[in-house]
């Protein structure tokens, strides 16, 4: 698909150590974040600052968002299962009670991922249409392209697109190591660009969407495990590689091609000024 009426008119990306707090509406707020909660919120900011859009947003702005693989901490896992158990054993009454309560209560507001969302839309004032999807690159053009339907649509005027992943824990770890024994670097980041109709941005372009595709060519994971393969990003950030790459480049042709290991083909062009 061509796209020469979207341009691309802020850029923004967050990696750890990250601190939200100044973008907060209220700072207390951020008892109930987790690092990929703050990474996304940090991200949306400086991509609203880069593209001169620090006001509240309201409702002709929409929020669309990839967020990777669930996090959780080893000592989390090991208090839940610990108060899970009887005579040894896993039990689903234990876990409903015991195991369920021997945990931080604000613990699961850190691990959703539609908190990255909701964080993000409460401190821009972000009342449009959102998308959010889950969990890898592949996912990230699925935003891109609802993003671009809800501009060429005419029902908002700017989106907020991106990827955020906290990949640096326990599980997440575990996940990958399953999938890949050979292969144990996974990066947290959030990337977030700011999308508009040429018509509107004026002299604010920083970049234009050339052209992208994607497509799903179904794999059973019992008969195949694909190696996934990006090219002009750093797949160790997950659904932010993209994204990322774009904030971190200054100027030129861009290229990003991506073959998931869940089936996505998908590939964009961009140019930046």
């Amino acid at each position: 698909m061509s796209s020469p009426d979207l341009v691309v008119t802020g850029v923004g990306h967050a990696g750890p150590p990250c601190d939200s707090s100044g973008y907060l509406k209220v700072r207390k707020q951020r008892k109930f974040m987790g690092l990929q909660d703050e990474l996304a919120v940090v991200a949306a900011g400086r991509a609203l600052e880069s593209a001169g859009l620090p006001g509240p947003l309201g409702a002709r702005a929409g929020l669309f968002l990839a967020v990777g693989y669930i996090p959780f901490e080893q000592s989390d896992i090991d208090l839940l299962l610990a108060g899970s158990l009887t005579d040894g054993r896993f039990s689903m009454e234990r876990f409903s009670t015991d195991g369920y309560a021997s945990v931080n209560p604000l613990l699961t507001f850190r691990c959703l991922s539609n908190m990255p969302a909701y964080h993000v839309s409460v401190n821009f004032d972000l009342q449009g249409p959102y998308f959010v999807t889950y969990p890898g690159a592949g996912q990230f053009y699925q935003a891109l392209e609802e993003a671009a339907a809800a501009i060429r649509g005419g029902r908002i005027d700017v989106a907020l697109v991106g990827g955020v992943a906290h990949q640096d824990n326990f599980l997440v770890r575990h996940h990958f190591r399953r999938l890949e024994p050979s292969e144990d670097r996974r990066v947290d980041s959030a990337g977030i660009l700011v999308l508009e109709a040429a018509s509107r941005a004026g002299p604010r372009v920083r970049g234009r969407l050339l052209r992208w595709t994607i497509d799903y060519r179904a794999v059973d994971p019992f008969e195949e495990s694909p190696s996934p393969v990006e090219i002009g990003a750093d797949g160790a950030m997950g659904p932010a590689s993209l994204p990322v790459a774009l904030a971190q480049r200054p100027s030129g042709r861009f290229r990003h091609e991506l073959r998931s290991r869940d089936g996505f083909v998908a590939s964009s062009e961009w140019e930046l000024a």
